[in-house]
């Protein structure tokens, strides 16, 4: 079997990403495969061909970019709800990287280093992105994500549906912190 990452949209259409929150009419919602800013998350095209938003006609340019708030919207408001520190989202379409269109919806958050709060996360060190990545932690903050997703959440195309695994339909835990994400890299 092929590694979903070397096809994320191919899998998630497969319903084999494991990453895959909902199918939105503007493409899949995932979680991030790098958590260390908690709630971190993608809007993936549906169609790997399309590289930039301009390829796409109006309405589905307009299906992407709502899909993008709408996501950028229950990832405020997940993460408002976990962690008090939380501040706001920045959303981007970059493209410099991956062949095919996405955008990135990051959580910002008051507990971040100074230097690195105030400018984009890409000036975060490159171990940073590997310090925390998605695992069954991240549970709780995902089936957050997907409900205030609402009825989008409903047609989650990963391997068992959106908000899956421990944690999927329990209380959302209070406190999914940088502090609490260090806590569990060191046990």
């Amino acid at each position: 079997m092929t590694d979903w990452r070397a096809d994320r949209i191919g899998s998630a259409v497969r319903g084999h990403n494991p990453t895959v929150l909902a199918r939105m009419p503007g493409g899949f919602a995932v979680i991030g495969d790098t958590q260390f800013l908690p709630g971190y998350c993608l809007l993936l095209t549906a169609d790997p061909a399309v590289e930039r938003l301009s390829d796409l006609p109006r309405a589905a340019r307009t299906a992407f970019l709502d899909s993008m708030d709408r996501l950028g919207e229950a990832v405020e408001r997940a993460c408002a709800s976990l962690d008090p520190a939380f501040r706001r989202i920045n959303l981007e379409i970059l493209g410099n990287t991956d062949p095919y269109l996405h955008a990135h919806i990051w959580p910002r958050y008051e507990w971040e280093p100074p230097d690195l709060r105030r400018g984009p996360v890409w000036r975060y060190p490159p171990a940073q992105w590997t310090r925390a990545p998605l695992g069954p932690r991240h549970d709780p903050l995902r089936a957050a994500i997907a409900r205030h997703l609402g009825p989008a959440a409903a047609t989650g195309a990963g391997a068992g549906g959106p908000a899956r695994g421990a944690g999927a339909g329990q209380p959302v835990v209070k406190g999914l912190t940088k502090r609490a994400d260090e806590e569990q890299m060191s046990s």
